[in-house]
């Protein structure tokens, strides 16, 4: 890398690095894969040009990803959150990320085939939440709550429907 980012997301997968990263860089915009550094030598888990890192930008954030082995897997506790535009945009990313061998997940929520988790977050939702009224938020999360992808129109509809619940 040669002008390193104070902060990079390092990424450990068991040997699919590369095959991730080129995933994300087709799949988001202003994202790309950087240098891929090989072993130089046999090593006791792999052999000579086996990929060990992978330096990716996903939307423009620096990562690195480490074929690490199968030691540790990804969790819930870590995720990429995207926010959407549009439910063109949210179900573009959706379905990119689940019909790739990816799994779907409660509130916009779901999982990659590596097991790194998304959340695709349409703007919309993110601003009806923080709504001063708390009725229209109370609404808007109740939608949220029985959603895997996050339906915009269904989430305007709770956010309009005053006095109706």
């Amino acid at each position: 890398m040669t002008n390193p980012a104070k902060v990079t997301i390092c990424l450990w997968y068991d040997r699919d690095a590369e095959e991730a990263a080129r995933f994300y860089a087709n799949t988001f915009p202003d994202s790309s894969v950087a240098n891929i550094m090989r072993a130089p030598t046999d090593y006791p888990s792999g052999k000579q040009g086996d990929v060990l890192t992978v330096e990716f930008t996903v939307m423009g954030t620096p990562c690195l990803g480490l074929n690490g082995g199968p030691a540790f897997q990804h969790n819930e506790a870590f995720s990429f959150q995207i926010a959407t535009v549009d439910q063109e945009e949210t179900d573009r990313y959706w379905h990119a990320i689940v019909d790739n061998g990816g799994q779907e997940s409660a509130c916009g929520w779901c999982k990659d085939k590596w097991g790194v988790s998304w959340q695709i977050t349409p703007i919309v939702l993110t601003q009806a939440l923080s709504d001063p009224d708390p009725a229209v938020a109370q609404r808007v999360f109740e939608a949220m709550m029985t959603m895997g992808k996050i339906e915009i129109e269904a989430i305007e509809r709770a956010r309009l429907s005053a006095g109706l619940t």
